[in-house]
């Protein structure tokens, strides 16, 4: 360095008009400074690895031992060698407990003539700045997964038409290790975007703590900065794998500044090299590109010497929950009303379900998958049932019924053809005629109830000729088998009985069909 330091101002002008692309004899001429000891200074300057804009930001202190030497040895050397260890502590912050302190005092240990810790903050958070500009939040590892959609989409080729189509790209970055997962969907939508974060959690192998996606309405019903609504369906998901949702905050750029900043390498590094191939599905791209996200991870990260994944796999994978045995099965919700039986109907199989009688007239939330039907009452899960897909059934927990109905649960077709059996044959047959022509089986219980009750009124033989008769006439419900009892038309003969006005059906087949 120069015998006779220069000011501080004018070590500024030089490094100003060096990054602004003039020549040395230039600077050397506006500045007055002599060519030799200018040499110095730039060299001083390009190992500092500092930009300018980071150097106009020390004060003149900083600024001189960075680059004044002191009793003939450099103090910017100390500063040097302190640079060269800041990739490996900057590895070690993202352990849990691991404190900016901890470093510092393991640096004073290793470095007695080291700089301060005021001093070592300061240096570490500029070096923080030129490797990751970006970013400057401190990420811990297994603690967040940052999610977000690509804003420029992909494409496949129907091989039919040759129609293009366009497809979303999801993009998922674990904070600490930034190890990337990239894949391409049909949609933003809700089961898109779930089930791309799922393939995220088993590409990494393990669960964070939290998912922060952006503000997506797959993600987010209502963002807010203290409350926001998520999408129910998101929610469940978060649940099965034991995770938080936490919504990035709107305007809060640094909130999604990793997941953004991702986006933005992976059109260099995914994108471009995608570009001159035609991919036909959606499977082809997919793995096209889980080749090429593979290279990604691989490379170094800018300022370090190590990659994502020697990241990933040294300081964050253990930290990271374990999957869940099973994985997420997507939810469809319904509104619907409790019945006065005490169940509500899944319309999609034609099935009944059974809740907690004190919500008969209720309107409550159905939420089912391919094997369970959840159901909730004001967010309260208030009955939980195995999918039945057998139409016009029920399945009943007999606990959900007040005690002077839970009989009712033990109605069924074969209970009711067991009951009109005992009777005579020809009983047996209408009550299977009504069982078999009833829409509703609610109706057609109380209809099977009603009549086979008359037999305790009337008898068993009024009962069978009444069921005889409204077999005749091709008509099957409880108000037939009234009337014909009723007016005693089952006590007449057949002869009285042709004079009779019967009632026209198209399914009527005469007396001699039961012969």
């Amino acid at each position: 360095m120069a015998n006779n330091p220069i000011g501080m101002n004018k070590l500024r002008h030089i490094l100003r008009l060096h990054t602004q692309g003039r020549s040395k004899l230039i600077i050397a001429q506006q500045t007055g400074v002599a060519r030799n000891t200018l040499k110095k200074y730039l060299k001083e300057f390009i190992a500092s690895g500092l930009s300018f804009s980071e150097i106009s930001e020390l004060g003149d202190k900083d600024l001189e031992d960075l680059f004044i030497k002191q009793e003939d040895k450099p103090v910017n050397q100390k500063l040097l060698t302190l640079f060269t260890l800041f990739p490996a502590m900057d590895k070690e912050l993202k352990r849990k407990g691991v404190t900016r302190a901890l470093l510092w005092q393991g640096y004073k240990n290793t470095h007695p003539d080291g700089v301060g810790r005021s001093q070592f903050n300061h240096y570490f958070a500029l070096w923080k700045a030129q490797v990751n500009p970006t970013m400057h939040i401190e990420h811990k590892a297994g603690d967040k997964l940052y999610v977000d959609f690509a804003g420029e989409k992909l494409s496949i080729v129907d091989k039919q038409t040759g129609e293009i189509q366009q497809v979303e790209v999801f993009v998922a970055i674990l904070g600490a290790s930034q190890l990337t997962y990239v894949e391409a969907v049909m949609s933003q939508q809700k089961e898109d975007f779930i089930g791309a974060c799922e393939s995220a959690l088993h590409y990494y192998g393990g669960v964070p703590a939290a998912i922060v996606p952006d503000n997506l309405k797959s993600a987010v019903i209502k963002s807010s900065k203290y409350e926001p609504v998520l999408n129910e369906a998101f929610a469940d998901f978060a649940e099965h794998y034991s995770t938080t949702i936490l919504p990035a905050r709107a305007y809060r750029p640094r909130d999604k500044a990793l997941v953004e900043n991702a986006v933005r390498i992976i059109y260099t590094r995914i994108y471009a090299k995608l570009r001159d191939t035609i991919y036909f599905t959606l499977e082809e791209l997919n793995a096209a590109i889980l080749l090429f996200l593979g290279e990604h991870n691989s490379l170094l990260l800018t300022g370090r010497n190590y990659s994502r994944i020697q990241q990933f796999e040294e300081i964050e994978r253990a930290a990271l929950a374990p999957l869940p045995p099973l994985r997420y099965e997507l939810k469809k919700q319904i509104f619907v009303t409790v019945m006065k039986n005490g169940h509500v109907s899944l319309n999609a199989d034609k099935h009944y379900y059974s809740v907690p009688y004190r919500y008969i007239g209720k309107k409550i939330k159905l939420m089912y998958s391919r094997h369970t039907v959840d159901i909730f009452y004001h967010y309260e899960r208030i009955a939980q049932h195995k999918r039945m897909k057998s139409p016009y059934n029920y399945t009943t927990d007999k606990e959900h019924l007040a005690s002077a109905h839970r009989f009712v649960s033990d109605w069924t077709p074969e209970r009711f053809l067991g009951w009109a059996s005992g009777i005579h044959e020809d009983v047996h047959l209408y009550i299977l005629k009504i069982l078999d022509r009833k829409q509703h089986p609610e109706q057609a219980y109380k209809s099977c109830v009603g009549i086979l009750s008359f037999a305790k009124k009337v008898g068993n033989e009024r009962l069978i000729k009444a069921c005889q008769r409204a077999l005749g006439y091709g008509m099957y419900n409880y108000k037939i088998i009234q009337r014909i009892l009723e007016k005693g038309l089952d006590k007449q003969s057949d002869e009285e009985n042709e004079q009779l006005e019967m009632p026209l059906h198209d399914n009527i087949r005469g007396e001699e069909y039961y012969q």
